[in-house]
């Protein structure tokens, strides 16, 4: 095996493919990034029976072959390379890195303990790369932290039509983001899965420049089935699902006559950071908000407090006063791009929907997200 290729074009497929391997492993070999050297380009691909990554590269095969090493040796190799050509070779059970007069050599893992790389799933459509990653970004800040709920973890993913649906709960709060993608049969029924929001976030985010992304899904008994594929640019990932659905989310989000406030978000997200300086960790920030056209943030006990008042547009007979936990409150309105956002409100200890109000008359152009948040009942 041997290979001739450009040191960035090397390093930046490397690390793509490293993305998938296990922080800790008792089995070495799956540690590993398999290299394979074909005509005209060279294959990269990482697997731990949970992630598997797959990027192709083009690049100057000398002689075709197979080798597996160390992938997060090969990373750090791939860091201090200086700008050249690199030549790479196996030579016996060695594998070299060349370029630009620097050397190294990297023993090799025994490629007959390797696991096969996972079927890919059946293909079923196709999103733009950036609008996915955007929304995996704003719902996966409702994912659970907790492994003993594996499922709370995740991110939902529902495919119905032309539509994709991204949800997330740690049962606190509940994100969900609406897409429009490119299914490839227009008579296609209607999949929802759960996906590691970890794992999601980081794919979404590598793939966020690859133009469009194709999803792969299988049914049970198919080739890839429990896993879900993304494919976009050359690079190739697969990631098994989750058991499990999350909570229904259709009825918690439908508030009966709620009081509406609409807010400036920027200024908003800013005065909840200063106001939040004083409070203790998991202390609630109070919102009352006033039908005179003020909402007056309040934070902390006694003598160390903390307070700011906002206009604030409030529809309703009576004024209205809520608390939410701080961090939870600064990452919803941090999840919208709106320069409003507008908060649904059924009164303190109940749900309080937020969504982002268009800058126009538009709604065509309204962002389809939408943030549930828990209030807390005792309001001091």
């Amino acid at each position: 095996m041997e290979f001739r290729i450009d040191r960035s074009s090397f390093a930046e497929a490397v690390a793509w493919a490293a993305r998938s391997l296990p922080a800790r492993s008792p089995v070495p070999v799956l540690g590993g990034l398999l290299l394979t050297a074909e005509e005209g380009l060279l294959r990269i691909s990482g697997f731990d029976y949970e992630v598997s990554a797959n990027i192709e590269v083009p690049a100057e095969t000398v002689e075709a072959g197979q080798v597996l090493v160390l992938g997060r040796r090969l990373l750090d190799i791939c860091k201090v390379l200086p700008d050249a050509v690199v030549e790479c070779a196996l030579d016996g059970a060695r594998f070299t890195v060349e370029g630009g007069g620097t050397r190294f050599g990297l023993s090799t893992l025994p490629r007959e303990e390797y696991p096969q790389l996972p079927g890919l799933p059946e293909l079923r459509g196709v999103v733009d790369a950036g609008e996915f990653a955007a929304a995996v970004a704003q719902v996966v800040i409702a994912a659970g932290r907790d492994d003993a709920l594996p499922v709370l973890t995740g991110i939902g993913l529902r495919l119905d039509g032309e539509s994709m649906t991204l949800a997330a709960s740690d049962r606190y709060r509940y994100a969900v983001r609406t897409v429009t993608w490119k299914p490839d049969a227009a008579d296609s029924e209607a999949v929802e899965v759960v996906v590691p929001g970890r794992r999601l976030t980081e794919i979404a985010r590598s793939l966020a420049k690859s133009g469009l992304i194709r999803i792969g899904l299988s049914g049970p008994g198919s080739p890839g089935s429990g896993l879900i594929a993304f494919e976009g640019a050359g690079m190739r990932t697969t990631v098994r699902l989750l058991e499990g659905r999350l909570p229904r989310y259709d009825k918690l989000f439908t508030l009966d006559s709620p009081a509406v406030a609409v807010v400036e978000r920027e200024p908003l997200a800013d005065a909840v950071r200063r106001v939040a300086v004083v409070a203790e960790p998991n202390s609630p920030i109070r919102l009352d908000f006033s039908t005179q056209g003020t909402v007056l943030l309040q934070a902390g006990y006694e003598d160390d407090v903390a307070a700011q008042q906002l206009p604030a547009a409030l529809t309703a007979a009576e004024d209205m006063a809520v608390a939410f936990n701080p961090a939870y409150l600064l990452e919803a309105l941090n999840s919208f791009s709106a320069t409003q956002v507008r908060f649904e409100l059924l009164g303190p200890g109940q749900r309080a929907l937020l969504t982002g109000v268009p800058a126009s008359d538009d709604t065509a152009h309204e962002e389809q997200h939408q943030h549930l948040l828990m209030s807390v009942r005792q309001l001091s």
